[in-house]
């Protein structure tokens, strides 16, 4: 399963990239080089500098073995099952029963739990979680997110390039030309985001494969995931930002109203990831 998520994710990127191209060609060498370089660069400044702006976003504090010690011996105890360098660990102080994993590298990375989510897993179930946080490093997801979230990002920038260009007469009168102008504004930004939502939750699977085969079985984590998933209909998420939300293990604001399709959801459906883990044999 695993190889077919890391093969699963090949092919989704090679397809962002192939939409990529071709939606370049419809500006030219010039345009094409003037929105990869725009993207490209905010993506270097969140690549590098995204960790601290969530944390900061979401008001996490930096904990230790003296104030949380439960929860930082779970991650030590993974660090030293996985072989990762100890992340830094973070406490969120929010209801929502939530955790996610941030940093560029395995050696610039940290962990974060919300006070929801030490107040209501047992500490099985906790270090299932936090396994999977940890899988998200040692998958350098991270890294894989970044890749798909800059690609889609020239894509959509280069689709309102092209709205513009429709507005102001930059378009010839060439009816298939004005078809692959309308097919590039209205579908490849959406057809860029479901691959990159695709991918997310590809990423997802993987990482409760990954984190399963840490914590030496999956039911911990199936059992966590119920839990998280019942709470957080009732305490979604007050703080931060739902452009955020692909981070978190599941969806913080997801008890806020909103439906989402299948194909536009950060997250793969919990039933579906509980019953993986339930069947898995490790």
């Amino acid at each position: 399963m695993g190889m077919y998520n890391n093969f699963k994710t090949a092919i989704l990127l090679a397809l962002l990239t192939a939409t990529l191209l071709w939606a370049g060609s419809f500006f030219g060498q010039t345009g094409f080089i003037f929105a990869a370089v725009f993207v490209v660069g905010m993506n270097f400044v969140s690549y590098f500098y995204s960790d601290k702006i969530v944390l900061k976003m979401y008001k996490a504090k930096e904990v230790n073995e003296g104030n949380e010690r439960k929860l930082y011996m779970i991650c030590k105890k993974l660090s030293i099952k996985t072989g990762l360098p100890m992340p830094k660990v973070y406490v969120i102080p929010d209801r929502n029963a939530n955790a996610f994993a941030t940093g560029r590298n395995k050696n610039h990375s940290a962990v974060a739990a919300t006070r929801g989510i030490l107040d209501l897993l047992n500490d099985e179930e906790l270090e299932g979680v936090m396994a999977h946080e940890f899988a998200h490093i040692k998958n350098r997801d991270i890294l894989i997110s970044t890749v798909a979230g800059m690609l889609a990002g020239i894509i959509s920038y280069m689709a309102t390039m092209a709205q513009w260009s429709l507005i102001f007469g930059g378009g010839d009168e060439d009816s298939g030309s004005l078809l692959q102008l309308l097919f590039l504004i209205i579908l490849t930004p959406l057809i860029a985001t479901i691959i990159q939502l695709s991918i997310s939750r590809s990423r997802e699977y993987l990482a409760d494969q990954t984190g399963a085969k840490f914590a030496g079985t999956g039911k911990s984590l199936a059992s966590a995931l119920e839990k998280l998933e019942s709470q957080g209909k009732m305490n979604p998420m007050r703080i931060g930002n739902e452009a955020t939300a692909h981070l978190f293990i599941s969806n913080p604001f997801s008890g806020a109203g909103k439906r989402f399709l299948g194909l536009l959801s950060t997250h793969p459906p919990m039933e579906e990831r509980v019953r993986r883990l339930r069947e898995m044999r490790i």
